[in-house]
């Protein structure tokens, strides 16, 4: 596994699933052109470019970038490290036909691929741990013992900590997971959060 300490933003849950497979970092979705309307989410993006820094990481369709260039107009450029994969034809394995222009997405190229657009892009790509990879994750426990997630009222306390944390409110136990190990120490944000 890569380790990355920034952010990675991708299209979809697909790239995101693709990206898993040999990336250890937090990957965000931007859910197609749902970005353009979700004012929330490109502030909890902005937030967590100020922290850590974000990778964007786009197809290389007129789709995505467009997405890119929105990204890049709402969030200070030198936050953010643009990552190009290639343009070359062909359609993803799960589709049955290939997209508008024909062009592979992040989905649909291989893994060595992505690492050399990682690197031409100059992120240093190890299998070494960065500090915040060793510092302890928030996880599902900790947020099912802090009565967010899996129990009586927890949607509700969620919501309430999403609004006080402006974060956005529609995030899902699994979404808010990658948010808080973006944004917080898992000390810092239980403290936070033993004050609900």
């Amino acid at each position: 596994m890569i380790r990355l300490d920034k952010i990675v933003v991708v299209e979809g849950k697909y790239d995101k699933i693709k990206l898993c497979n040999f990336l250890d970092a937090e990957i965000v979705t931007t859910d197609g052109f749902r970005i353009f309307k979700d004012k929330e989410k490109i502030a909890m993006l902005r937030k967590m470019a100020e922290k850590r820094g974000i990778i964007i990481l786009t197809d290389s369709d007129s789709a995505g970038f467009m997405i890119r260039n929105h990204l890049c107009g709402s969030i200070d450029n030198s936050l953010i490290t643009n990552v190009f994969i290639p343009e070359i034809k062909g359609k993803e394995r799960r589709k049955t036909s290939p997209s508008k222009q024909g062009l592979l997405g992040v989905e649909g190229v291989n893994e060595e691929i992505i690492l050399k657009a990682l690197e031409k892009a100059g992120v240093a790509v190890s299998s070494e741990k960065t500090a915040s990879e060793t510092r302890e994750k928030i996880t599902k426990t900790d947020l099912f013992c802090l009565g967010l997630s899996g129990g009586e009222g927890s949607a509700e306390k969620r919501e309430e900590l999403l609004k006080r944390l402006e974060l956005p409110t529609g995030l899902s136990p699994s979404q808010l997971l990658t948010a808080l190990n973006a944004l917080y120490p898992r000390e810092e944000f239980l403290e936070l959060a033993s004050h609900l």
